[in-house]
Parts: C-alpha cells; structure tokens; sequence
C-alpha cells in the first residue's frame, strides 16, 4: 500500500517501478524479475480467484526461477499463505509471502526490511530444501513461519504474525538461523498445482446467548457444503436439544460440520469435556489445531478438488502439508 498525499488514505500501489523504489535490491546477486497485477488490489478484497491467479502464475514460471516472493496487504495474507500451501503440491522451491504495516512510501515502513529479507530467504532456501520439503511461508519482522500455521495477530505492531501452534521456520537476526527441524520432510512426488477453490463453506460462530434463529440462518445456504464451527475452548459449545438435534440433521443431511476452536492457541479435542463429547458423537468433525485461516481454505480447497461424505471428511483430520498436528 501507499499513502494518497492528497487524502492521506492508503491505496493499492503498482509495483512496477520496484527498483525504483527499494534500490537495495539492485546490491543483491540475483536475477530478480518481478510483476504486478493489472489492478492492484486491496487484500480485503482477496478471493478464492485470487488464489487461483496466484497458483497460475507459480505453476507458469515454476521452471524459470529458484523461489517466489508475493507481496500481500497483511489482512487476508494468512488465508492466501495457506490456501497456497494446499494448492502448490509437490513444491520443491520457495514461496515467501511479506507485506508491510507502515506503506511502503513512508519512511519508517518495515516493508523495505521485510522484502529484502524474503528475497535473501528465498534465494537461500533451495539449498535447505535439498533435504527437505517446499513451503509456503509467511515472512514478517524477523520470522519465517508456515504459512498455514499462521495467524495475523496485530494492527498495531510491526511483529503483526504469530504461529501459535508451531514454532518459526527460520528466525532472521545478523544471521538467517533456520530449524531444519520443523521443514517438512522431503516426499519423492512431482510438482502439481491445482487451482479449483469452492465457496460452498460457512461458519458458525457460537457465542453465549445464540439463538436458534440465529443458528438456523446461517445453515440457511443450500449451497453449503461444509461449515465451521467456531466453538469455546477445547471445542465446547452448547448442549441443548434443540441446537444438537438441529446440528445432528444437518449432517445426516449431508452437511460437514468442523469445529474449530476460537483459541488461538491450543486444539479440539472432542470429548475431553461432555459438551464437545456430544459434538463428537452426533458427528461432528474435530479440527485439532488448526487454525481458522487454514481450516477453511482447506475446506475450500477439498471441496473444489470434488471430494464428499467420508473421504472429505477423512481430509479435513488428515494433514497435507503440515496444517496440523496429530
């Protein structure tokens, strides 16, 4: 983003005159080639089309360049971070997703720092992923996270990521430190892209006091074919009949239902109190760890791979690409 000087707003900003802008990187000894999108676009803005755009152009140019770095707004990064991370199988090179806080024109913005970082990052990771597997990484203040373990957890501070569940990939000081250990293990299987998102997911939000009313209108989308539910704690919510005997209809009707904890830290184990036990037993789907952002951009990817009943079902528990913890 950059700020209008006249109105003082902050607007997309076309990155074609990059080296213009960050002259640093012409000190790199890279071959650096970059492009932007016709309209930019806020990252409020971003859809499942725009994921797909996005694995296009990786899937283009996969032979042509040792990694990729993508410039995103902050507010929807994790989501395309993990959408990507579910598209791209078989990666064997980088893709490093920074922004900034402060607009790129400003003279505190962080985002000189954080791309620079994430072009070194990116031209120095083939050579970590020789042992181990590709990943779809998030890079922002001095940290390499996987993408779809991470979460956006400040609009104030410049260390605006976290990954709660999962420690960083690499931590960037004089020194880029990586934890070799937490790379995904390399797998023998090509790389294969796959660009089809659905939308037919929905959420549910419980919270005290939830209506039935409230309940049944967000069930009220035919075209729904999986909902998330955000429940309290370990995976709790409400026991009443009238809410599970609802829940329980909507599965036996062919809805998925996945509980995903509103924690940003911890996992759903349902069963370990009587309320996500019966959860559980109507048939519900536990979501372990996983974060919002990666649980339903999984969804939505599994979806749009054609996958129904108890295959998708098995999916949703079973991990891709390291989005969750068994």
């Amino acid at each position: 983003m950059i700020q209008d000087p006249k109105t003082l707003s902050l607007k997309p900003f076309n990155l074609e005159h990059l080296l213009e802008t960050i002259p640093e990187l012409e000190r790199f000894n890279f071959n650096i080639h970059s492009s932007s999108f016709d309209e930019p676009i806020d990252s409020s803005n971003a859809t499942p089309e725009l994921w797909s755009h996005l694995v296009s152009i990786i899937s283009d140019n996969y032979e042509k360049y040792d990694g990729f770095v993508i410039l995103h707004g902050t507010d929807t990064m994790a989501y395309t971070a993990s959408a990507l991370s579910f598209a791209l199988e078989g990666l064997s090179k980088p893709v490093v997703i920074t922004g900034s806080q402060l607009p790129i024109g400003m003279l505190r913005t962080d985002g000189k720092e954080n791309l620079i970082s994430s072009i070194e990052i990116a031209a120095t990771l083939p050579q970590v992923f020789a042992e181990k597997r590709g990943e779809v990484c998030i890079y922002f203040d001095g940290f390499l996270f996987r993408g779809n373990r991470t979460i956006k957890s400040s609009t104030q501070h410049f260390e605006a990521f976290e990954s709660p569940n999962f420690p960083a990939l690499a931590e960037v000081g004089v020194d880029v430190k990586f934890d070799l250990d937490h790379f995904l293990e390399k797998r023998d299987e090509p790389f294969c892209s796959k660009n089809k998102f659905s939308d037919a997911v929905g959420v549910l939000y419980l919270f005290p006091g939830i209506t039935m009313d409230t309940v049944k209108a967000t069930f009220s989308n035919s075209n729904n074919q999986l909902y998330i539910m955000r429940t309290f704690g370990s995976g709790n919510g409400p026991t009443n009949d009238l809410f599970l005997d609802f829940l329980e209809t909507q599965i036996n009707q062919g809805k998925v239902i996945l509980n995903i904890t509103q924690c940003d830290r911890g996992a759903v184990d349902q069963g370990k109190y009587e309320s996500s036990g019966a959860f559980k037993k109507i048939g519900v789907i536990g979501g372990l760890d996983m974060t919002f952002e990666a649980a339903i951009t999984k969804a939505m990817f599994l979806l749009g791979q054609g996958f129904s009943g108890e295959e998708l079902k098995h999916k949703l528990t079973e991990p891709i690409c390291g989005e969750l913890s068994i």
